[in-house]
């Protein structure tokens, strides 16, 4: 083989490990995120999401910064500005899809906000001008048409809660394209815990706005979750969100890092691995079983998924591979 050949085979070994080690490390946090959401779906009714969003950051910084230490990470960002504004969408993002959690389906919640792979591929594609081949597009058709199967946004059953996961999605999307674009040489360790940091601080002042303004009891009868401020809380509830904080920050840790190290349109169709475990979960927990509507478009989002990530390693070159990862 001559060296041309040597650097070519290894530049394909390396990108071919980096995203393998991103699609296991994707798997592995939305299995993570899909159990803490079941768990923050199950208590709604008992705390706020003010509360939830503080206790369970305060316990995963603690982890972030020991972790830190032992691995000597760094927890400084070198772009603050682009890693704070990575943060806001993610936290914006995520109280649109737990605030509309109460009143949806875990599985029919997760399905609509994972959409956001069909976002991540389009703005992908305008802004990054990476590739999305033909069958990848084939791909996103088929996954929209999956997800539009379980949504029935044309039947009466929809509910306008289904914005909530929705508008997530896409904020979502673009936390994850601005991880990939601008926050590529950050450390994860330092995204997961700029991201906490945000979270203590939108809990903290949600939980001051709730107890000292006042509003209508209807309001506050209607949406409790976004509403009321601090419960009181026994053992058990403090080891519950000391579980949240532990899940909490291995999804952090694990997102951030699987989207700097592959193409974002192959991450985001193992992303949806995610709907997968909270059908799991919507069954354990709540009894919600995915009737034969629910099951075929689940089956057209994971054929979806499929095509997507298949079309990226087809079509793309060793050479391509390197430079995206």
């Amino acid at each position: 083989m001559t060296q041309s050949g040597h650097i070519m085979h290894r530049a394909q070994v390396s990108h071919t490990d980096q995203v393998t080690l991103g699609i296991l490390i994707i798997l592995a946090s939305v299995a993570a995120l899909a159990l803490g959401d079941a768990t923050i779906k199950l208590i709604s009714a008992d705390f706020s999401l003010w509360q939830i969003f503080a206790l369970r950051s305060a316990f995963a910084i603690p982890c972030i910064i020991l972790l830190a230490i032992l691995a000597k990470r760094r927890l400084r960002p070198t772009a603050p500005g682009w890693v704070s504004l990575r943060a806001l969408l993610l936290v914006t993002g995520w109280i649109a899809y737990y605030g509309a959690l109460p009143w949806l389906d875990l599985g029919t919640a997760a399905v609509a906000v994972y959409t956001n792979p069909i976002f991540t591929a389009l703005i992908t594609a305008a802004v990054l001008n990476e590739r999305v081949t033909p069958i990848q597009w084939l791909g996103i058709v088929i996954g929209f048409i999956g997800v539009a199967i379980i949504l029935r946004p044309t039947d009466a059953q929809f509910s306008w809660s289904l914005l909530g996961p929705i508008t997530g999605a896409l904020l979502y999307s673009l936390a994850m394209i601005l991880t990939r674009s601008k926050c590529q040489s950050e450390d994860y360790v330092s995204l997961a815990f700029t991201l906490h940091i945000a979270f203590i601080v939108t809990g903290a002042i949600g939980l001051v706005l709730t107890t000292f303004l006042t509003l209508p009891s209807d309001v506050t009868s209607q949406i409790p979750f976004l509403t009321t401020g601090w419960a009181a809380m026994a053992a058990t509830d403090w080891a519950l969100m000391a579980g949240l904080g532990l899940l909490g920050m291995a999804f952090t840790l694990g997102v951030a890092r699987a989207y700097q190290i592959a193409p974002p349109h192959i991450i985001a169709t193992f992303d949806y691995g995610y709907v997968g475990f909270a059908l799991l979960w919507g069954v354990v927990f709540f009894s919600e079983y995915p009737n034969a509507r629910g099951i075929l478009g689940m089956g057209l989002v994971i054929t979806a998924g499929l095509m997507v990530a298949l079309g990226a390693r087809r079509y793309q070159s060793p050479l391509q591979h390197s430079a995206g990862g």
